[in-house]
C-alpha cells in the first residue's frame, strides 16, 4: 500500500464516533411487523459475482444489460439500491453520498461509476431521470456521470441476492423495508466491500475506491444498518427510523464527553501524587 493510502486509512475522531455509533446500531434494528419469513439487513458476500447478464432500463428507457457497467476498463463501481418514492431513508443515503463524493479527488463516470437501482418494479425510467437530474445538479462537476436504472422484480430480487441486500415489501404502506448501504464491485464486477449508513467518511470513501479498483477484498468492521422506517405502536403507523440517529449521536457524544472527563480526572490526580514529574 502506498504511502498516500496508509495516511488515508489513519483512524480519525470521526470513524471513532462511527465505531461507538455501531455498537448502538441494535437500537434502530426494529421495522416493525412484517412477514415471519421476512428478511431485512445485508448478508455481506464478499467475492461474489453479480450476474451480468442481467437487464435493466437507464433513465433514458433504454435496454442495458448489467455487464455494459463493466467493461473492464479498470473503474470500479459503487452501488447503491434505493428507489424513488422512499420516505426518506433513500434520499438521506445518496444526498450523504453525493457529499462524500465532492470531498473525494476522483469522479465519478471517468476514475469509477455510480449506479444507482431501483428496488421498486414499478417506477419508471422517467421518474429515474428525475431522480438522476436532482443528484447531479447537487454533485455539481461538469462531465459527472450516475446510472439510475429501473427493473423488472426478477432481475432486482437477483441483483439484491448477489449482493446480500435483504428488503422487502410492506402492503400496508405501499413502502419497502430496506437498509442503508454502498457496495464497492471491482471493475470485474465482484463484491469488494460494504459501506454502511447514510453518510461516508470521504477519506475511507476513496481509499475504498482504490482498494477497489486494485481488486482487494474487506471485510467490514465498522457495521451500521439503518431500517427504512420502523412502525410506532405508540401511534399506530411507521416512523422514519433516520429520526432516531439524532438520539444515537447523543448518547455517542455523552460517552466521548465521559471518556474525555474521566482522562482528565486521572491526569489531574496523577499530578497531584507526583508533582514533580
Amino acid at each position: 500500500m502506498s504511502t498516500s493510502l496508509r495516511a488515508l486509512a489513519q483512524p480519525t475522531v470521526a470513524g471513532l464516533l462511527w465505531g461507538a455509533l455501531a455498537a448502538a446500531a441494535p437500537a434502530l434494528q426494529a421495522p416493525g411487523p412484517l412477514p415471519a419469513d421476512a428478511r431485512i439487513g445485508i448478508e455481506e458476500r464478499l467475492g461474489a459475482q453479480v450476474p451480468l447478464e442481467l437487464g435493466f432500463l437507464d433513465h433514458e428507457g433504454a435496454p442495458t444489460r448489467l455487464g455494459e457497467l463493466f467493461p473492464g476498463d479498470g473503474r470500479p463501481v459503487l452501488l447503491t439500491m434505493n428507489y424513488s418514492g422512499c420516505p426518506q431513508l433513500c434520499s438521506a443515503q445518496l444526498d450523504g453520498l453525493v457529499e462524500s463524493l465532492r470531498a473525494v479527488e476522483r469522479d465519478p463516470g471517468r476514475d469509477f461509476r455510480v449506479v444507482t437501482v431501483s428496488i421498486d418494479p414499478e417506477e419508471s425510467p422517467q421518474t429515474a431521470a428525475a431522480t438522476r437530474g436532482r443528484y447531479l445538479a447537487d454533485y455539481g462537476r461538469d462531465g459527472a456521470d450516475w446510472s439510475f436504472l429501473t427493473g423488472d422484480e426478477a432481475s432486482i430480487r437477483a441483483l439484491a441476492d448477489a449482493v446480500g441486500f435483504q428488503y422487502v415489501f410492506v402492503p400496508v404502506t405501499g413502502e419497502f423495508a430496506h437498509v442503508a448501504a454502498l457496495f464497492l464491485l471491482t471493475p470485474a464486477g465482484r463484491v469488494a466491500r460494504y459501506l454502511y449508513g447514510v453518510r461516508y467518511e470521504p477519506r475511507t470513501l476513496q481509499l475504498s475506491l482504490a482498494e477497489t479498483a486494485a481488486g482487494e477484498l474487506r471485510s467490514t468492521t465498522d457495521k451500521i444498518l439503518l431500517y427504512c422506517f420502523q412502525y410506532d405502536p405508540a401511534e399506530g403507523s411507521y416512523a422514519p427510523a433516520v429520526r432516531n440517529l439524532t438520539q444515537v449521536f447523543g448518547a455517542v457524544l455523552v460517552v466521548a464527553l465521559g471518556g474525555f472527563l474521566l482522562k482528565l480526572f486521572r491526569q489531574e490526580s496523577r499530578n497531584r501524587e507526583n508533582p514533580e514529574a
